[in-house]
């Protein structure tokens, strides 16, 4: 059996702070955000409620118009996958850090003070890979045929 691997990611979270996106120098754009995800839970020896709140940095690639509508307190579904890299802070110190890369994202909400009835309304989705609509044909003027059969064309 071949070796097999998975490298696959998905959050549903709040916006940490609005979205930031940059250019790289060859004019590629890189959008960054932080997502905070949650988890509750009852304690088993006091019975009281915990809550637990991870922090996640996310890398959108090639996103340019996202990061107007990536605002503080959002939420939003991430897909994607995680990625490790290093580089040397000013002190030469090695520093290693691990980010989500976005491959599709979907915006669920508002903020958080808006309450439940955000769900109802449909997602905007933006996935990288998603194929762009296709512009309707135009609809059929009825004066355009003005009665003429297959059998009155002369070939």
């Amino acid at each position: 059996m071949a070796s097999r691997s998975v490298n696959k990611v998905i959050l549903i979270g709040h916006l940490g702070k609005d979205a930031e996106t940059k250019f790289t120098p060859s004019g590629t754009s890189v959008t960054n955000f932080t997502l905070a995800t949650s988890r509750r839970w009852k304690d088993q020896q006091s019975g009281e409620w915990k809550d637990e709140t991870d922090w996640h940095r996310v890398v959108y690639w090639r996103a340019e118009n996202v990061a107007n509508y990536l605002l503080k307190g959002k939420q939003v579904y991430v897909e994607g996958r995680l990625q490790t890299r290093s580089y040397e802070d000013k002190d030469g110190k090695k520093v290693y850090v691990t980010e989500v890369v976005c491959e599709d994202l979907i915006l669920l909400s508002g903020s958080r003070g808006e309450g439940a009835g955000d769900y109802a309304q449909q997602p905007v989705s933006m996935p990288r890979s998603a194929p762009r609509p296709q512009p309707a044909p135009p609809a059929e003027d009825a004066t355009f045929n003005q009665g003429i059969t297959d059998d009155d064309v002369p070939f």
